[in-house]
């Protein structure tokens, strides 16, 4: 098997572990790694024996990888994305995909006009928890959906300058919502506040009504003094938790199921039945996204989060952002109308 010449722009905290999980993948060799700080390049550099440059686009020219991980700040990525797309590498870019629809629009484009590969981080799917749940929702497992409740929490991360903790934290729930409810979303309603950061909003409420009836829930922030990660989803058949951090899949049955709702049924409402915790293999989800984000560009494959993955949340985020700005709830398929969004709009 031929190996990929990998390399990692920005190495600081999401970074890092891309160059760990490349030098350790065996179809890969990683050659390279760019990052303005010096203590992070010299700390990379001796880790891993890997040569380290201040300026990518020298590393780029010089190391000439096959693939590259993007995990420079937000309002850096569509520059830089270019200019690897340019010199035709397959590109991987951390979560969110751009701070703006339109940047997000531009990558995806010149992606596709040089025939790269271009995937999202949004390593959430990746997720043994994710992988198992998927496919028992689309299955019916749960019976009707009802809802999706998201709680994503955690201490204020001083490294994140430059955007909010809606593009930054909820985009990899509003791509999980998308992921697994399967339908366009048609309102949205936000409500945030700005309590420690200096320049954006540190916390997220925020209500999505998707078309086929399915509410989904937000409770985003930084200020919470405990790291919590955990997902609900609600249906006629009972009810599924995730835990991302541990990697932890519940089921809690509703004994009462639809078809047996009879006019003793209804009176009795929901009532509790068995829990199940499903066993799952748990895998490190980056190493999982990158091995997918690897074999993709060897076969020549679609990845499996694609850059519309990543475009849709960043235009769902943009609406959520709006909606607090402006105090209503948003029409999603007439915003996405007046801006020529047709990818929010899709079918079913």
């Amino acid at each position: 098997m031929k190996m990929i010449r990998s390399a990692v722009i920005g190495v600081g905290s999401m970074g890092r572990h891309h160059v760990r999980v490349y030098n350790q993948l065996e179809n890969t060799e990683l050659v390279g790694i760019a990052d303005p700080d010096p203590s992070r390049r010299s700390a990379m550099e001796r880790r891993y024996r890997v040569p380290a440059y201040s300026d990518y686009s020298e590393m780029l020219a010089v190391e000439r990888p096959d693939v590259v991980s993007i995990a420079v700040p937000t309002v850096l990525h569509r520059e830089v994305a270019f200019e690897a797309i340019e010199r035709g590498l397959h590109v991987l870019v951390e979560k969110p995909l751009c701070a703006t629809l339109e940047d997000a629009r531009a990558v995806i484009a010149h992606a596709a006009a040089a025939g790269r590969v271009l995937t999202v981080g949004h390593i959430e799917r990746f997720n043994p928890a994710i992988m198992e749940l998927q496919p028992r929702v689309a299955q019916g497992e749960i019976g009707r959906l009802f809802q999706v409740h998201a709680r994503r929490l955690s201490p204020f991360p001083g490294y994140v300058r430059d955007v909010g903790v809606v593009l930054d934290l909820a985009t990899h729930e509003l791509d999980m919502m998308l992921h697994l409810v399967d339908s366009p979303v048609e309102r949205v309603y936000a409500e945030t506040g700005r309590n420690v950061h200096e320049r954006h909003e540190d916390m997220l409420s925020a209500t999505l009504r998707f078309r086929n009836g399915v509410v989904g829930v937000l409770d985003i922030n930084w200020l919470t003094p405990v790291k919590v990660r955990e997902l609900r989803l609600t249906g006629a058949r009972g009810m599924f938790l995730v835990d991302y951090l541990a990697q932890d899949l519940f089921f809690y049955e509703n004994r009462i199921a639809p078809s047996q709702w009879d006019a003793m049924a209804l009176f009795r409402g929901v009532e509790e039945g068995n829990m199940l915790k499903i066993r799952l293999n748990k895998v490190e989800p980056l190493e999982a996204e990158l091995r997918a984000f690897v074999d993709a560009v060897a076969a020549g494959t679609t990845p499996k989060v694609s850059g519309l993955d990543g475009l849709r949340a960043v235009a769902l985020a943009s609406l959520l952002l709006d909606s607090a700005r402006e105090g209503r709830a948003i029409d999603v398929e007439a915003a996405a109308r007046e801006r020529g969004w047709t990818e929010l709009t899709a079918g079913d």
